[in-house]
């Protein structure tokens, strides 16, 4: 099987990368990635050398490209986007351009050049918005609060089109917030990490009692490895941990494993548009596919200090521009 990967030197991309040459010896993996500020080309270095693994550096708006690398793959694994909601406060325009003509772009070049082959769409659970009680299926609406869930929510109705008007075989995932090894420096969980390494103060938005559900990025990447070998043309899969925790719970307990101070903790003014909380019903993937997690919220933490404390090499370049500054709304709002 060939399988074309969009975005695969970003942090989850990586990381399924990782999972499938590790995991399945029949598979051969072709990495368009832009090397856009997401991307790192350390984070597959390792892998210049393997002989199923290729990188092609290029943007999936790119039409010509995008055609010309589908034309003889089985899957295209879509996780190519701009994720920080942040940035997409400050800059919404390379949201859409990335987020929503990229994948356009992709699926014109399958249409046209490969339509038998399958499309698994890399989308999010903040499409939904925020809920109060309970948890999103994935036929409930979409209510998408910043311009990036926006930009994505957009990508995911042009997917599912392609389905009906041209029977492309392509399948969504909507995942909760990942963590782990090779997640940008900028990001709740490793900004808490570094910057408590240092004993600088770690910034929470408003009251810290924001609620996300927080999975391990390998657990993720099984679920799309699932999708991908045996998930049903048009459906979408929602995929969550169901350990939900609010951002100050997930400092703390950081904290508790680093053997820091509480008191390192600083809150800051909330960020525009702020959901309250998202919360995914992943009870689909679980009774058709038979995936669940492996990783508990308090295992994967551990594993994830413990990668960070021993691997500098990788975050040192990335921390003081993404890490230590403030972030980029704040700077432009």
């Amino acid at each position: 099987m060939k399988v074309l990967v969009t975005g695969g030197l970003g942090f989850i991309g990586s990381n399924f990368i990782r999972y499938i040459l590790n995991n399945h010896n029949d598979i051969e993996v072709i990495n368009v990635d832009a090397l856009k500020y997401g991307s790192n080309s350390n984070n597959l270095k390792d892998f210049e050398n393997n002989g199923r693994y290729t990188f092609v550096k290029g943007d999936i708006s790119d039409y010509e490209l995008m055609s010309k690398l589908v034309r003889d793959v089985d899957v295209v694994v879509n996780f190519a986007a701009e994720s920080h909601v942040d940035r997409s406060i400050a800059n919404p325009n390379s949201f859409l351009q990335s987020n929503v003509i990229g994948v356009f772009t992709i699926l014109e070049a399958l249409r046209k050049n490969n339509p038998d082959a399958k499309l698994v769409h890399i989308s999010t659970d903040e499409v939904y918005g925020d809920i109060v009680n309970g948890s999103f299926k994935e036929d409930d609406r979409l209510r998408p609060s910043s311009p990036y869930s926006a930009s994505k929510a957009a990508a995911d109705m042009f997917v599912l089109a392609y389905v009906r008007t041209y029977r492309l075989h392509a399948m969504i995932t909507r995942c909760t917030n990942n963590y782990g090894p090779f997640q940008f420096p900028e990001k709740l969980i490793p900004k808490t990490i570094i910057r408590a390494s240092m004993n600088l103060k770690i910034p929470i938005y408003g009251t810290g009692k924001n609620v996300r559900d927080w999975i391990y990025v390998l657990d993720h990447c099984e679920a799309i490895d699932l999708v991908m070998q045996e998930g049903e043309k048009g459906e979408i899969y929602n995929i969550s941990s169901g350990e939900e925790k609010t951002n100050l719970e997930v400092v703390t307990e950081i904290l508790g494993v680093m053997s820091k101070d509480e008191s390192l903790i600083e809150f800051v003014e909330d960020r525009p548009g702020h959901d309250l909380r998202y919360s995914l019903n992943s009870s689909k993937i679980r009774e058709e596919l038979g995936w669940k997690p492996k990783h508990s919220f308090k295992e994967g933490i551990r594993k994830t200090v413990k990668w960070y404390l021993e691997n500098e090499w990788w975050w040192k370049p990335l921390a003081d521009e993404r890490t230590l500054h403030p972030t980029p709304w704040k700077l432009k709002w």
